[in-house]
């Protein structure tokens, strides 16, 4: 059914759909039930902010589906629209750290204990963006043997071939030396370096000018990995903040744990080519 115009605005009437019924605004403001009791104030804050994590989380998956379509149909403009805007998405993930951080620890301990033996290290969504990015760590699934519909998604998300393959085919089509290894590979298992691919992307960066589209691509993905490791280092500071060096709720060893996590790159060879280009090039001109 159509509206009726009062003033100026439409006034719903009907089955008509309104901002509140297509956001499902109320079904959402009910999801954050606190365990403490009585409340505590800033346990509110806390599911908040993870909850806000989660769709973030779901908004990544979604667009990182789009940059393999975009990549599997040679795509390269609408590839690196994606990945700027996931870029996006991940910096506002690391600035929401800075809102966690306005709680202090004497807040949060006041309810802390309630939360074990949960643990953002649960989260299967994040896990399966790392799977899907190439970090298949099968360790993981050992994690969510008893939520059958979480470990059905990351089964799947590491079956499936990861960014990094469809990005190989992408290169390959375009032209480039992809050996047939790295094509033909595993794809269930974890995404390593190749020193290959890498000497393939040391050549596009010393001489960016005649592979430009292909330099701009991954120049981009450089920024996305750049961001998740600023989130994960924003991540430890705040968690050693809050619990210093205590185990997590979890179960992990907290910071210790998370500390090792620094390293992960999404897209290695990007990487350590840095230390190549000094070494070939003088001014950003090749050496002959």
């Amino acid at each position: 059914m159509s509206g009726k115009i009062e003033d100026g605005l439409i006034k719903p009437t009907g089955t008509m759909v309104t901002y509140s019924s297509y956001l499902k605004v109320h079904d959402l403001l009910s999801l954050q039930n606190v365990l403490s009791t009585p409340p505590e104030h800033d346990e509110m804050l806390f599911i908040i902010i993870h909850q806000t994590y989660e769709l973030w989380f779901k908004q990544l998956l979604h667009e990182l589906t789009l940059a393999e379509s975009d990549l599997g149909a040679d795509n390269s403009f609408g590839a690196l629209k994606t990945l700027k805007r996931m870029t996006a998405i991940q910096n506002i993930l690391t600035q929401q750290v800075s809102i966690l951080e306005t709680m202090t620890p004497n807040d949060f301990n006041l309810f802390r204990s309630r939360l074990n033996p949960a643990s953002g290290f649960q989260s299967h969504q994040f896990r399966a963006l790392e799977f899907r990015m190439g970090l298949k760590d099968s360790a993981y699934l050992n994690f969510f043997v008893t939520q059958p519909e979480s470990l059905q998604v990351l089964q799947a998300a590491r079956a499936r071939p990861c960014f990094n393959d469809h990005l190989m085919g992408y290169f390959a089509r375009q032209g480039y030396k992809i050996p047939q290894d790295v094509l033909s590979r595993d794809v269930t298992m974890e995404w390593t370096r190749s020193e290959a691919v890498e000497e393939i992307f040391t050549t596009i960066y010393e001489n960016h000018q005649s592979h430009l589209t292909t330099y701009m691509l991954l120049e981009a993905l450089c920024d996305l990995d750049q961001q998740f490791t600023l989130w994960r280092y924003r991540h430890v500071a705040m968690v050693e903040r809050m619990i210093g060096s205590r185990v997590g709720t979890g179960g992990s060893s907290g910071v210790k744990y998370l500390a090792t996590t620094l390293g992960k790159r999404f897209f290695p060879e990007l990487w350590s080519l840095r230390g190549r280009l000094g070494a070939s090039a003088v001014y950003g001109q090749p050496v002959t």
